[in-house]
């Protein structure tokens, strides 16, 4: 499937990203036994990455100092409790993170004080 047919900016998932999306997806499946919420999680992602390659550049950087200082984003899927942390460069955008929105994602980065 091209998710980038017709769109203003390129959508790339990094290794990390499609990691964190199969986790995600196989959690629900597997562990959960939910083959609909699965399906409904999944599509939720794909209707992500389709409106991002629309409005990536009129979202607003991230809340965190260094998130923000680093060019990251981050868009919500409308339907679950996800997001995608993302960075743009020229019309290419690189989704580096999936999240669930309690995940402490910031420690998982390293960027948390010490």
């Amino acid at each position: 499937m091209n998710l980038n047919a017709d769109m203003d900016y390129e959508i790339l998932l990094t290794d990390t990203a499609k990691a964190q999306a199969q986790r995600i997806l196989d959690y629900i499946f597997f562990q959960l036994k939910n083959v609909q919420a699965a399906r409904s999680v999944e599509q939720d992602m794909k209707e992500t990455a389709r409106r991002l390659s629309r409005v990536a550049g009129s979202l607003k950087f991230c809340d965190d100092p260094k998130l923000r200082a680093s060019g990251y984003h981050v868009i919500h899927f409308k339907r679950h409790k996800y997001f995608m942390l993302y960075k743009i460069i020229g019309k290419q955008v690189y989704v580096t993170g999936i999240y669930h929105d309690l995940q402490d994602y910031e420690n998982s980065l390293n960027l948390k004080s010490r």
